[in-house]
């Protein structure tokens, strides 16, 4: 089974013809370790969708300091999501820590998917949701949790990014500074 067929059908159900005409919809890309995705400063048309790798979504302060918001591995997607909804320029840089396979699909695809089949209009939305739900606990756990326990909460929950990025992006992720984090375990 493709592995977006299977991804998709954690939510809904297709047939045969129906996945085809989806996936006709996405374009498959590769892109090398340090490769950008997506540069500070873009239009952004593209959502993408990770089938290999692992990439950071991350912005620069004032000082050039690197923020991470987010990690992308197999079975997530990625974009700077104002950008993409509002088709605006992006403020975030997302790039490629591992070499990558993705797909991607564009606004204009996903919103005339969305209105060939409601189900991928459903699909959509259920993940948009789970990703509003995952940023929601991570910004409440900036706010309420130790440093050390937003590490275990972390390690419980994505294992494989622990093992997979450097301690300096876990704890950019994380909020604190490389040396607190060094001291957590």
């Amino acid at each position: 089974m493709h592995p977006l067929r299977r991804h998709i059908e954690e939510v809904i159900s297709l047939e045969d013809a129906e996945f085809d005409h989806v996936l006709s919809h996405f374009t498959p890309i590769k892109k090398r370790k340090h490769q950008y995705l997506i540069q500070e400063g873009e239009l952004i048309d593209k959502e993408y969708w990770v089938i290999k790798g692992c990439l950071r979504a991350y912005v620069l302060d004032e000082s050039g300091r690197e923020h991470i918001i987010q990690f992308a591995l197999e079975d997530w997607w990625v974009t700077d999501y104002q950008a993409f909804e509002k088709q605006v320029k992006s403020q975030i840089y997302i790039d490629c820590l591992e070499d990558c396979e993705l797909l991607y699909i564009t606004k204009s695809d996903r919103e005339k998917l969305s209105q060939e089949f409601h189900k991928m209009e459903r699909f959509w939305a259920r993940k948009t949701k789970f990703g509003y739900i995952a940023s929601q606990n991570r910004v409440l756990s900036l706010l309420k949790n130790t440093a050390k326990e937003r590490y275990e909460l972390m390690s419980a929950q994505y294992p494989n990014i622990i093992q997979r990025v450097s301690k300096k992006m876990i704890a950019s992720y994380l909020g604190v500074s490389r040396e607190t984090l060094s001291r957590l375990y």
